[in-house]
């Protein structure tokens, strides 16, 4: 497997980008914890609705409104994750700033583009 991302905001639902970021990550080999408001699964990928505890997170690809967000800083500062990816409408001026003083690289980015040019 390659790195390991955290999708935040995951959904069950199709029409949902981050569904369609867990489907194309898994297809690029990555592996995956998925990081919802709703249980649920997508292409045997577990959403759970609580921060795990995990290790070696390499990536967060942000799927979450920046209202909403702030809830996760602790969380996501604790992963210690080398980048962090705001997909469109999840920017967060913040976090970004947080991101960056603890070392962490932050992209304003679509993880969907990145991973169809091979740039992921």
């Amino acid at each position: 497997m390659k790195n390991k991302t955290l999708v935040l905001g995951a959904s069950e639902n199709p029409a949902r980008y981050s569904n369609m970021a867990i489907l194309r990550l898994q297809q690029h080999g990555h592996d995956i914890v998925a990081l919802g408001r709703k249980a649920g699964a997508v292409a045997g990928v577990d959403i759970v609705t609580a921060p795990p505890e995990t290790e070696e997170i390499d990536t967060v690809t942000m799927y979450v409104n920046p209202d909403h967000q702030k809830e996760y800083y602790d969380y996501i500062m604790s992963l210690k994750p080398r980048r962090i990816i705001f997909n469109p409408g999840t920017e967060n001026e913040e976090l970004e700033e947080l991101a960056t003083a603890n070392g962490i690289k932050v992209m304003e980015a679509c993880t969907l583009v990145l991973l169809g040019t091979g740039q992921y």
